[in-house]
């Protein structure tokens, strides 16, 4: 075998970055690092948001999950709880997340497929049986349909004697990358801006410790981009979003701190800890330089990471177990608050429980028995490392030069730029797959013609669906339908008037108007988008 077989003339990261033979201090300015390498919890926060990081508090063990009926996933949760998660994430089916109930037409064929099944506040208090709310901080990967399924989630808190203002987690609340990404959007990108100022505004005066948007770049990640498209599409999106609601009138001092960020963490482990570094740093700036923060809590960027699912192979999933581990360990090395670790068998289905634990454990592993969280930012100072943190950085800003030379993110969605600028960055990654530039371990080289069959595949059964749609027929056939009526017509009038529709939201799910209904409300007044997009 040829040993220089993979050894490349020239190396670079994911994102084309050049990369020395090694790094000297010559490598890392230390005039331009002086301001940028203050101390953990300090401006620019490059070495982490917090002056004590994991030796205070470790971070948040998620393990995202949902599939099939509410009860099922409740049961899923609990055994979580019960092997150690610290918070829980839920994950919906496509039609929840559409704004469909299960018994829409267009939901045949995905109820619980792909998460659970959630229409009416019933779904939800099945979704949250025995489930502390008042000590479980929750995760809802939801963007079109956030404001609705947080609505339930008040809703049910309250029936049981809680405060909404003791709530903790975050709703998803990310439409633009929706529309660049991954395609769950209902309404057009001004609206939805819209619903997403009132979650702010209703959030920071009703429910204040929920994080009232998770500004995501793992979904333009999967999607096919670098490291440095995926910091830099995300700072953007982020700076729409704040500027729109300062536009509102909201005090960015107040909704800011409440503002959080979902990473995706990849194979390139020192880029993806370069890219944790850079992102707090060059958030930090923006927030003191460009909107005037004088908060240091409205300044920091707070993130949930997940390791990248679009990684994980169906070839040799145990493979998986690896690749999982090193990108959590990035994760934490990066200075995560919250990470979720996916599970080996994600290639090939849902998880199954003994995966997720593995998954679950592979966290447990990293805090518990390596050290790496027993000193704060433990690599600060790595020639490598600060160069890389500065390169990535660098290459972060010209993109978001270019996005704002375009006339902002809006217009560059709806020119389709951005979504060309991952499109082709996913069309070269592929090509380096076939010419064997890059390899994967088991898929493009050092391949196996072993079959899978020892490894558990989760299926969901179609009863799941016939089950759901009976329960929901029972559920609209005892309500008051005078009153559903009533609230869906003053949902679409607090839309027609721009009013802030939160606390109709809570009203009417309260009343036992459905996440469909409400929905539908919302589409008579602001339609549906359609992309068209030419490049």
């Amino acid at each position: 075998m040829d040993k220089k077989k993979y050894r490349k003339e020239n190396f670079t990261t994911s994102s084309h970055i050049p990369l020395k033979d090694f790094y000297t201090q010559e490598d890392w300015d230390s005039q331009n690092q002086q301001g940028n390498l203050s101390s953990p919890g300090e401006y620019p926060y490059t070495r982490g948001v917090q002056k004590t990081m994991y030796k205070g508090r470790l971070w948040t063990m998620r393990q995202y999950a949902g599939f099939g009926s509410a009860a099922e996933s409740n049961h899923r949760y609990k055994l979580l709880l019960e092997k150690g998660t610290t918070g829980l994430s839920v994950a919906f089916d496509l039609p929840t997340q559409m704004g469909y109930d299960s018994d829409h037409l267009m939901s045949t064929g995905e109820v619980g497929k792909v998460g659970v099944a959630i229409s009416s506040i019933e779904d939800m208090e099945v979704l949250l049986n025995e489930i502390p709310l008042d000590k479980v901080s929750t995760s809802m990967t939801i963007n079109s349909t956030a404001g609705i399924l947080l609505s339930f989630y008040i809703a049910v808190a309250e029936k049981r004697g809680i405060d909404k203002k003791v709530l903790r987690g975050t709703i998803q609340n990310d439409l633009l990358k929706e529309y660049i990404a991954r395609g769950t959007y209902i309404y057009p990108p001004k609206p939805s801006m819209q619903i997403i100022t009132n979650i702010f505004e209703y959030c920071t005066n009703e429910v204040p410790l929920w994080n009232t948007i998770s500004i995501s770049g793992y979904h333009i990640r999967e999607a096919g981009s670098t490291a440095v498209q995926e910091l830099a599409f995300t700072l953007s999106n982020a700076i729409t979003y704040v500027q729109s609601a300062v536009d509102q009138g909201l005090d960015v001092n107040k909704f800011a701190r409440r503002l959080s960020f979902f990473f995706n963490v990849h194979n390139n482990f020192f880029e993806e800890i370069a890219k944790f570094r850079a992102a707090r740093r060059m958030w930090a700036k923006i927030m003191k330089e460009r909107f005037n923060v004088t908060d240091p809590k409205a300044m920091t960027l707070r993130f949930h990471s997940q390791t990248a699912g679009v990684t994980l192979t169906a070839q040799q999933p145990e493979n998986n177990i690896a690749r999982v581990s090193l990108q959590a360990m990035a994760s934490v090395l990066g200075g995560t608050q919250s990470l979720h670790t996916n599970s080996m068998d994600e290639a090939l289905g849902l998880p199954t429980e003994k995966a997720a634990t593995i998954a679950l454990r592979t966290q447990q592993i990293i805090a518990h028995e390596t050290g790496v969280a027993d000193t704060i930012d433990p690599l600060a100072g790595s020639y490598f490392v600060e160069n890389l943190t500065d390169n990535v950085e660098k290459l972060a800003w010209d993109y978001i030069e270019r996005i704002e030379g375009l006339g902002g993110v809006i217009p560059c969605i709806e020119k389709g730029w951005i979504q060309n600028e991952i499109q082709n960055s996913a069309y070269q990654q592929q090509l380096n797959l076939e010419s064997k530039e890059d390899i994967i371990v088991g898929v493009n080289d050092f391949i196996q013609n072993e079959k899978n069959s020892d490894v558990d595949v989760l299926k969901i059964s179609e009863d799941v669906a016939t089950e759901q749609i009976k329960r929901l027929t029972a559920f609209k056939n005892k309500r008051n339908s005078q009153l559903v009526s009533k609230y869906c017509e003053q949902i679409s009038q607090a839309a027609t008037n721009k009013e802030n529709l939160m606390p109709l939201f809570v009203e009417a799910v309260k009343n036992n108007v459905t996440l469909g209904e409400i929905s539908d409300s919302l589409r008579r007044v602001f339609g549906q988008y359609r992309e068209s997009v030419k490049f």
